[in-house]
């Protein structure tokens, strides 16, 4: 009987639910009841929605114990039906079943429902749990209102309206987007203004040989709207941080253009400078700030570079913010199902795409969303399988594969079965993987935006310390306000915030986009610095089923004999191995191979699998009684084992088909191998490219298997591997890899589900193997727990082993630019202050080289977008054929949207 995952809830015996179910069921009972709940409200359950005709419906899975046989469940199913409003689907396979049924009916009908059917039933953990939550939340309106009253007389007697309790939930979350310049405040309107009166002020001060009589009270009333309107974006941040108790970003931008207008119009008041005939002379550096002096040029030259800056980077910024967001992919709302009517015909009905049960057939057609995980069961198309697979997305399907959520039907129609819906997709998974890195690299750019404005008053600071010094050293006031204008002008937090927050963000989603899901920032850098990989072999470097190959016999035995005793010993076993030797056994008797004189079915006891693998069972074989001299069945204990190391096999027939090719399998009972069975794969086609690559790239390769040596050396020297870690039981993998840690590697360990614990010690874990395997391994919440594993930092998607090396050259890449940035920024800023202080460096001048350098740290960090990482060039080229830029697929059509809807002259 197929059964599913042990149920924790459930006692010893499985009979029934235990007492901590029926506790939790009655505790969330009485908090109903004392909420005032009724009767009908208790009895609800699961996800809720409404039906087509408005009825509140609700969704329940039962585990079904008992389900003797397809027959029985079939008539679970219709007595399921024959209820009002309910529409019940019993998966035999898995022993569960599906329901949706009235909000007002209560769960235990359907049990007693199923009882009378002769099926135990019990709920899922996951519907017990949303039942709990839902009844102790649930409160009528009348509780929720006094409740809302009662927390507003609170808050107002204690002195707080609701707009500063809002303000102070604001800052306690950390935001930091507040300290950047409000986006849509610079607008060109800004910029041409600032350009229309700012030019002339700055060209005046320039060139000394074209000022007039009464020039700089010209220059006063053209640079007055600069100051005030077009530079009031820089002057609200500085105002929004002096609140919030921290420092905006341009706020020493706004203080240094605010400083220079006010102290020219006190010196056009107070000085000789207001009168008609004083010209200014055209001064670079501070020494030559003797006498009075007026900055309206700096004024206005800062606030014309300003705004030509921040709107020259809000394109790089915006599609850094929205890089993770374009990778989302479209639901599906209304679908279409084919179920049975009460009559027992199939009818097509339009459902919301929450109805979805496991087993529902969906018509998908051309052009339509897939709603599900599932397989296809009728006709033959092209799917889209959008942008995680690094541009490989249009695959053809026919009936027997596997399609997946989110994907697009862009050929014919098709019908899929239903195997996973809702949060059990691997869709649902990935967007789960993508918020957990975009929360964790959130949290990354808070902390680096809050430590680049803490620039900000210290360049105040020093500024102030500096005009200090230069007054009294030179005895003027203009030198000493230039050299602090310049200090002002001179620093680039900017450019410090987005050293390596934007290079960062933009390597997890160009990583997501390439089919490479990467847990956080960190796993970037510990990924470029691995010097070691370690792939296991099975499922990482050979790709199909496994299939038998050859069968040898020892002396005296039957290789029939010898396959028939190893597939009744893998029968229950889901392992590719154990599948492999199933379906050779049952082509052999389906064949007749053997004759009469071996058995066509073996009969076989419980199987017990050691910790070293090895596969225990009793099984009934014919022997030859001593008595009579004809044969006899006997039970007889027989094992299924795969060698270390040659020296196990005695006979040399078998160590020699041992060595033959494939991995071999030895069968005994009695205590003697009985004979060889050799299982093959293929090796994946770009293997031996990528792990050339590797080794290239100074990354010395390990291969994991439990293979004996001499197999082993034979596949690696084949693709290429250094090193092969060989005849390595499973229980000692994560040893194996921890060993290699120990002497001093950085390890990056490759392999799928059957390796967790090995991914959990390395320093990076990348989980590997055909998405079939990744998500096939659900628990009772309907996750993909492949995806969701906490031992993996990165998930590769794909099912190439070429996206390990580019994702290795994508964060070395990624990695490489974050330093440069870092050095770049940090050095800017020391040498800026250094020359400003000095006196050394102009206002004007010093405010185009802080823009500078924050445009130059995006532009290398927005490269890391349109970088081509294939193995096969592993410098990195740009190109339009990079995997995920070409225009035809969905990532690139979102990037050409990116760049045409994103312009720098776009507010948004």
């Amino acid at each position: 009987m197929a059964t599913t995952a042990e149920d924790p809830l459930r006692d010893v015996e499985g009979d029934v639910p235990s007492d901590a179910v029926t506790r939790a069921i009655e505790d969330a009972r009485r908090a109903a009841r004392a909420a005032g709940l009724t009767a009908d409200d208790d009895s609800d359950d699961g996800l809720e929605h409404r039906g087509r005709g408005g009825a509140r419906l609700t969704s329940f899975t039962f585990h079904l114990g008992d389900l003797g046989s397809a027959t029985q469940a079939g008539k679970v199913e219709a007595a399921l039906n024959q209820l009002p409003g309910v529409q019940a689907r019993v998966v035999y396979s898995t022993s569960m079943a599906w329901v949706t049924a009235p909000e007002s009916l209560p769960p235990d009908v359907l049990r007693d429902v199923m009882t009378d059917a002769g099926v135990d039933s019990w709920l899922t953990v996951a519907s017990l749990r949303r039942r709990a939550e839902r009844l102790t939340r649930a409160r009528p309106a009348s509780i929720n209102a006094h409740l809302h009253r009662e927390n507003r007389d609170r808050m107002l007697r204690g002195g707080r309206t609701f707009h500063q309790l809002g303000q102070r939930r604001h800052r306690q979350t950390g935001g930091t987007e507040v300290l950047y310049t409000a986006r849509n405040l610079i607008t060109v309107a800004r910029l041409l203004v600032a350009v229309l009166f700012g030019l002339p002020v700055v060209v005046l001060q320039l060139f000394p040989e074209w000022q007039f009589d009464y020039w700089q009270w010209a220059c006063l009333v053209l640079s007055t709207p600069v100051v005030l309107w077009c530079a009031w974006p820089f002057h609200r941040a500085m105002l929004g941080g002096l609140r919030r108790g921290m420092p905006a970003l341009d706020a020493a931008s706004s203080a240094a253009i605010l400083l220079a207008y006010l102290y020219s119009l006190a010196e056009l008041v107070t000085t000789s400078t207001g009168d008609p005939g004083w010209r200014a002379g055209n001064i670079l550096i501070s020494w030559g700030y003797q006498t009075d002096a007026v900055f309206f040029d700096v004024a206005c030259g800062c606030t014309i570079l300003l705004l030509f800056g921040r709107l020259a980077s809000r394109r790089t910024r915006l599609r850094s913010l929205l890089a993770l967001n374009m990778l989302s992919i479209e639901r599906a709302s209304d679908v279409t199902v084919v179920r049975k009517s009460r009559q027992g015909k199939p009818v097509r009905r339009t459902i919301p795409s929450t109805e979805l049960r496991v087993g529902d057939d969906v018509i998908v057609g051309v052009g339509a969303v897939i709603p599900c995980d599932g397989e296809v069961v009728g006709g033959r198309s092209t799917v889209e399988a959008g942008p995680f697979t690094g541009g490989r997305d249009q695959t053809p399907v026919e009936v027997g594969a596997s399609v997946y959520a989110g994907s697009r039907n862009t050929g014919g129609e098709l019908k899929v079965r239903v195997s996973r819906s809702g949060s059990r997709t691997r869709i649902a998974a990935v967007r789960r993987w993508i918020a957990a890195a975009e929360h964790e690299e959130n949290r990354l750019e808070q902390l680096a935006t809050r430590t680049a404005s803490l620039l900000v008053p210290w360049a105040v600071v020093i500024a102030v310390v500096a005009a200090v010094g230069w007054l009294t050293m030179a005895e003027s006031v203009t030198a000493a306000v230039a050299t602090a204008l310049t200090v002002l002008v001179s620093v680039a937090p900017v450019a410090l915030a987005l050293s390596t927050t934007l290079a960062l963000r933009l390597g997890l989603a160009r990583a997501a986009s390439g089919g490479m899901l990467l847990r956080d920032t960190g796993t970037i850098h510990r990924l470029a610095a691995v010097d070691t990989i370690i792939f296991n072999r099975a499922g990482t470097l050979t790709t199909g089923p496994m299939r038998v190959v050859g069968v040898t016999a020892a002396k005296g035995e039957v290789a029939e004999m010898v396959l028939r005793v190893a597939g009744a010993l893998s029968l229950e076993s889901p392992h590719g191995v154990s599948r492999a030797i199933v379906r050779a056994d049952r082509e052999s008797r389906d064949s007749g191979a053997g004759g009469d004189a071996v058995p066509h079915w073996l009969e076989a006891g419980p199987v017990d699998v050691d910790p070293r693998g090895v596969f225990t069972a009793t099984v009934d074989l014919p022997v030859r009684d001593a008595g009579s001299g004809g044969p006899t069945v006997r039970p007889v204990q027989a094992e299924l084992w795969r060698p270390r190391d040659i020296s196990e096999l005695d006979d040399p027939t078998l160590a020699n088909a041992a060595l033959g090719g494939g991995v071999p399998l030895v069968v005994s009972w009695r205590g003697k191998a009985r004979g060889v069975i050799n299982i093959a794969d293929t090796v994946k086609p770009d293997a031996e490219s990528s792990v050339h690559w590797l080794e290239d790239a100074g990354v010395e390769t390990y291969m994991l298997c439990r293979d004996t040596y001499p197999v082993a050396r034979r596949m690696a020297d084949s693709i290429g591997i250094s090193k092969v870690l060989a005849g390595i039981i499973p229980a000692r993998k994560a040893a194996t890899v921890r060993s290699v840690h120990s002497q001093g590697a950085t390890v990056a360990m490759v392999g799928d589900q059957d390796v967790l614990d090995c991914l959990d010690v390395a320093d990076v874990g990348i989980l590997m193997g055909s998405v079939d395997r990744l998500d096939n391994l659900g628990g009772d919440h309907g996750q993909a727990m492949g995806l969701d594993s906490a031992s993996s930092d990165v998930v590769v998607v794909r099912d190439d082993v070429a996206a390990v090396a580019e994702s290795l050259n994508l964060t070395r890449h990624v990695r490489a630019t974050v330093d440069w940035n870092l050095w770049l920024a940090w050095g800017y800023n020391i040498c800026a202050l250094v020359l400003a202080v000095s006196g050394f460096l102009n206002p004007l001048l010093a405010t185009a080289l802080m823009l500078g350098s924050s445009l130059l740290i995006e532009w290398r960090s927005a490269r890391i977008s349109h970088r081509d990482y294939s193995i096969g060039d592993p410098l990195g080229r740009q190109g339009a054929e990079a995997p995920g830029n070409r225009s035809d697929t969905r990532l690139g059509r979102l990037r050409a949207w990116a760049g045409e809807n994103l312009s720098p002259w776009q507010s948004r």
